[in-house]
């Protein structure tokens, strides 16, 4: 069963987004859409546009989905925390969480990039202090 879940509101450049996951975990194509607000009445869906998915299966890992946003503790970047299965048939029962940066078109977008390969070791987030 198809379902739209999850939103999770997104700021930059004087610009108001929310994520949603579309589709269910069960399903490799779970993937995160992006609805932006345009103005007017927020409960109006013609204040929204909706586009996506812009966060989908890639580098072994599927059912890419339910995810926030978060800021480096120096404040410099954003980070995005998701889940993914390496389950190339979708799987809710063996999700990892996962976090990596994000980065920005120059008018503010996101670009949410590609899930991070199982196993793959990230830098931490700017300002984190040393372990």
């Amino acid at each position: 069963m198809p379902v739209n879940e999850g939103p999770f509101a997104l700021y930059n450049n004087n610009r108001t987004f929310l994520s949603y996951s579309g589709s269910f975990c069960w399903d490799p194509s779970y993937s995160l859409g992006l609805l932006e607000y345009v103005g007017g009445d927020p409960l109006e869906q013609s204040s929204w546009v909706k586009t996506g998915p812009h966060f989908s299966q890639a580098n072994g890992m599927y059912s890419t989905g339910h995810n926030s946003f978060f800021a480096s503790p120096d404040g410099t970047e954003t980070w995005m925390a998701y889940h993914s299965s390496p389950n190339p048939a979708g799987s809710c029962g063996d999700r990892y969480s996962n976090a990596k940066k994000i980065d920005f078109e120059a008018d503010g977008f996101p670009i949410l990039g590609a899930p991070v390969a199982e196993g793959e070791v990230l830098a931490g987030p700017a300002g984190e202090p040393a372990a």
